[in-house]
């Protein structure tokens, strides 16, 4: 009997647990999109079709509607955060090429990757896509006269 009390027990603190993980995964997800509904000034740039339009619909998160969006090659606009990185991280095509082992066989690899559009931010600077490495900023004022 006391070993069926425990196992309750330990069924209900296991549940407790994943109620606060829970709630701090949503709370962290809910700190995300509020990062990424903030909008950004900056310059679309489509090196694909110079001057030209591009078109897409996008929606990262379950509870944002989709929206649709219509940005210029050189024009000025304000755009959500997680758009303009969407924009950075995905503007590209992989352009694969084949290289010879040393067995003889032969491998496919990413040659390179060519740009097709992307954002020039005016306005913010993404310390995540910096990584580990340590940045230092100078400011204008900062220099030596």
């Amino acid at each position: 009997m006391s070993q069926v009390k425990a196992n309750q027990s330990n069924s209900v603190k296991s549940t407790v647990h994943m109620a606060r993980g829970s709630s701090e995964l949503k709370a962290r997800i809910k700190a995300m999109r509020d990062k990424d509904r903030e909008t950004v000034k900056g310059i679309f740039r489509f090196y694909e079709l110079p001057g030209g339009t591009l078109e897409f619909v996008f929606n990262k998160y379950a509870e944002d509607p989709i929206e649709k969006y219509q940005l210029t090659d050189g024009h000025l606009c304000t755009i959500p955060l997680g758009v303009a990185r969407h924009l950075n991280k995905n503007g590209f095509y992989p352009v694969h090429s084949h290289r010879q082992e040393e067995d003889g066989r032969t491998s496919q690899q990413v040659g390179k990757k060519v740009r097709r559009f992307g954002f020039q931010s005016l306005d913010f600077i993404d310390e995540s896509e910096f990584g580990d490495q340590e940045n230092v900023i100078i400011a204008p004022d900062s220099f030596a006269h």
